[in-house]
């Protein structure tokens, strides 16, 4: 697999427990290899014409381009906000061992 194919994902929650859920959703459903949850990160941004500040879990998954759409209606599906950030990034570089890894857990995989 091309290393462009590889994504990572970001999110946030404002409680932990809704971190782990969606995470633990996409692991199940072999849509994530692996997932962390960061937290808490302070966040500020702008919302309904202010500025909002905000203590969030971050979390961050590893993916593919190809169950990007899944990823996204399954986080979108257990999210409790109104409005989610769901950002996916290229991989552009990463070792050929540990994308092979990511590869091999998917639900693409024939693993």
């Amino acid at each position: 697999m091309f290393m462009q194919e590889m994504l990572v994902v970001l999110t946030t929650t404002e409680k932990e427990e809704d971190a782990i859920k969606i995470c633990a959703t996409l692991l199940e459903k072999k849509l994530a290899a692996c997932t962390q949850i960061v937290g808490a990160v302070k966040s500020a941004y702008w919302w309904e014409g202010k500025i909002e500040h905000a203590s969030e879990y971050l979390c961050i998954i590893k993916t593919t381009k190809e169950l990007y759409p899944e990823v996204e209606a399954r986080i979108k599906a257990e999210h409790p906000y109104t409005l989610p950030e769901i950002i996916a990034i290229p991989v552009v570089a990463g070792s050929k061992e540990y994308l092979t890894w990511i590869t091999e857990m998917l639900k693409t995989s024939s693993v």
